[in-house]
């Protein structure tokens, strides 16, 4: 294989990992920094951060790996996704399960690098979880529940790597992550629900119906509500509260543009929520701060 043709391939493994859309990575990484945050009181160990960001960007993309393998057959039928490589028959399915595999073992030595056992035992099912939600498309009525598990899944292993246990306040920022995330793959889903009516993929949007617009505005709330309950246990201040309200804000902004359910603006809003998760880290990280508990 010459040099162009290596560029080439390597140029579809990156479009298949979709290293080009970000979106994905950050929408995954903020929870999971706004758990390493709380967990150390605002100061995370340097090394625990770098592998869960690069875990988080390894996890990301091989989830992409796998949810394309399994939606090969289906992502021909919808106009967004056919040019997808492995759609479009560019990349074998051969070729992607073995990038899923490498990427999740990347993943996997990363975490041993921790040296912290519990970390390592809740990483099978994070595996699980990014293996199997693509599948889930076929039989559950909001898989996008599900997606906010697996993508939430990094919380308990941060109070993991900070605190060697998962106290109750972890499982309950996962479960404001999995309500933030029917929310903003709801506005997603909203996109494609005409394609995903005709070939028969379960989503939420079609599932809430025309209760979609006030689900995900409510999914939203449901957020707002755990995280602020969470600060609120954690006796934080004033700050955090803030990044909460700039969140609300923004949330609110949403609402302007997917209540006339038209694609793009629901793209838009979908896109937007990285704003949402990046508020609520600033006003965590800002509020340890002015308490003088600085990063080091």
């Amino acid at each position: 294989m010459n040099w162009t043709a290596l560029k080439e391939k390597l140029d579809l493994y990156e479009r298949l990992m979709r290293l080009d859309k970000p979106i994905g990575i950050m929408l995954l990484l903020w929870p999971t920094l706004w758990a390493l945050w709380l967990s150390a009181q605002g100061r995370p160990e340097i090394a625990v951060l770098g592998v869960f960001v690069l875990g988080t960007v390894l996890m990301r993309s091989a989830g992409c790996v796998i949810n394309d393998f399994a939606d090969r057959d289906f992502d021909k039928h919808v106009e967004r996704t056919r040019e997808r490589p492995l759609t479009a028959g560019k990349v074998t399915t051969r070729e992607a399960l073995w990038l899923f595999a490498g990427l999740c073992l990347a993943a996997f030595a990363l975490v041993l690098l921790l040296g912290k056992p519990l970390v390592v035992w809740l990483s099978v099912p994070a595996v699980f979880l990014a293996a199997s939600y693509p599948f889930t498309k076929r039989f559950f009525a909001i898989p996008q529940a599900y997606l906010g598990i697996a993508f939430g899944f990094g919380i308990p292993m941060a109070y993991a790597a900070q605190q060697g246990g998962v106290p109750a306040e972890a499982w309950w920022l996962l479960l404001a992550n999995v309500f933030w995330a029917v929310a903003y793959d709801t506005e997603y889903a909203m996109v494609d629900r005409d394609d995903d009516l005709k070939i028969g993929i379960k989503t939420s949007a079609i599932t809430f119906g025309r209760y979609d617009v006030a689900a995900v505005m409510g999914c939203y709330a449901a957020t707002l509500l755990i995280i602020g309950w969470i600060g609120a246990t954690l006796r934080l201040g004033w700050a955090f509260y803030a990044g909460l309200a700039v969140a609300a804000g923004i949330m609110g902004v949403h609402y302007t543009w997917i209540r006339g359910r038209e694609r793009m603006p629901c793209f838009k809003a979908f896109l937007h929520n990285n704003w949402v998760g990046a508020s609520i880290f600033a006003g965590i990280v800002v509020d340890f701060l002015l308490a003088g508990k600085n990063f080091g």
